[in-house]
């Protein structure tokens, strides 16, 4: 699919980003700071076993709800050798997708921001957990990641050290990589 975005650094760049656009946004935000609060929402229903489906469509923000017309779905399930069936990624490999998704549409946006051509961006991701703790073996062992990798292998009109600080921008912006670095207040209720 080729996407018609226009040029907006000046200097024949197009990483299909519009920083204009982005720039734009940026500058109404900074004047009206309340259309920046966003929620999003996601619904996730069991199927059976450990099959689950989440569904993403409408959100606020803006100050005012905002319908895209259309609705994502995410099927999540653990892996045969958990005695599953394997009908989607594990929840916690969406949470690495999740995280390789906004780094790398970060990288795309300062890219074009900063006037370098991309080529090709791969984001591959690796996160380490003890299994140890969700099952209950160990309470002393965490039951989330202990660690994540994130290897960025780029290809664009630029110097190690230019791709370096994309990615270094990208991950300072970069939403889900604040959700999984910081602590975040969730709160969980039963109907």
């Amino acid at each position: 699919m080729t996407h018609s975005n226009p040029d907006t650094t000046g200097g024949g760049v197009n990483n299909g980003v519009n920083v204009a656009a982005l720039l734009g946004a940026r500058e109404a935000l900074d004047a009206t700071p309340e259309a920046a609060r966003f929620k999003w929402r996601a619904t996730c229903e069991w199927v059976n076993g450990t099959h689950s489906r989440s569904t993403v469509s409408g959100f606020f923000g803006l100050g005012e709800e905002q319908d895209r017309g259309k609705s994502f779905s995410f099927d999540t399930d653990h892996p045969a050798v958990f005695a599953s069936e394997d009908l989607g990624a594990t929840p916690v490999e969406m949470v690495l997708s999740g995280l390789a998704g906004c780094l790398t549409a970060g990288v795309a946006a300062v890219a074009q921001h900063r006037d370098i051509q991309l080529h090709s961006v791969t984001a591959t991701l690796e996160g380490d957990m003890d299994l140890q703790g969700i099952l209950g073996i160990d309470p002393d062992v965490r039951n989330g990641f202990r660690s994540i990798r994130v290897h960025f292998a780029i290809d664009a009109n630029a110097s190690e050290d230019d791709i370096k600080a994309l990615v270094a921008q990208s991950q300072k912006r970069s939403a889900v990589f604040d959700v999984i670095t910081n602590p975040t207040n969730v709160y969980v209720d039963v109907n």
